[in-house]
């Protein structure tokens, strides 16, 4: 836990120097698919400093987050063989289980899995990586991927030009929890369409 604070506290501190939004890019490229802060806080922390360029900060995130999704894949089509023993060993979250679990729901649901790991607390690195593994199609993944972490960053960006500070802690502690929400209500409907088809 000292180790997430310690990252988490540099993270931030990109906020206050120049080189915030290019760390925000990266960022977002490197969590998709082995870094364990999302750039949810660096995104949220630019944003209150300069509100105009909200937007901006978000289609950052989601350009870096897609590609880092589009390279997570990849490391699961081309080189899961070579790396998994790596990742299951000293990256927060993988787990041979946890896969087990992800290979159930891509058998079963493919589009909306990923979509719901860009939009919701679910680890989406476990997913980007999972999805090359078992070989989901790719321009659906990429489509997946590109509509929900947009969707993600451009909420917060949303949120916070037009409400500033005071809505810092409200995403902070509720945005996970509607985002879950979401896609519960998503998937009853998706549920509920193929009942009365």
């Amino acid at each position: 836990m000292k180790l997430l604070r310690k990252l988490y506290n540099w993270v931030l501190s990109w906020a206050e120097t120049p080189y915030g939004p290019l760390a925000l890019f990266i960022l977002a490229f490197c969590e998709a698919s082995f870094f364990p802060i999302p750039p949810d806080i660096l995104l949220i922390a630019l944003s209150l400093s300069m509100p105009l360029n909200a937007y901006r900060y978000a289609f950052l995130s989601s350009l870096g987050s897609v590609l880092g999704g589009i390279a997570g894949y990849m490391i699961g089509f081309l080189l899961w063989q070579t790396l998994s023993v790596f990742f299951f060993a000293y990256v927060p979250g993988f787990s041979p289980e946890a896969f087990a679990v992800v290979q159930s729901y891509f058998d079963r649901y493919n589009f909306l899995v990923v979509f719901a790991a860009g939009f919701t607390p679910i680890p989406y690195k476990i997913i980007t990586i999972g999805a090359g593994v078992f070989g989901v199609n790719f321009p659906v993944f990429v489509i997946a991927s590109l509509v929900s972490r947009s969707a993600r960053f451009f909420i917060v960006a949303w949120l916070l030009r037009h409400y500033g500070p005071p809505i810092k802690i409200f995403i902070e502690k509720y945005f996970n929890w509607l985002a879950i929400l979401f896609m519960v209500l998503l998937t009853g409907g998706f549920v509920a369409l193929g009942m009365f088809r």
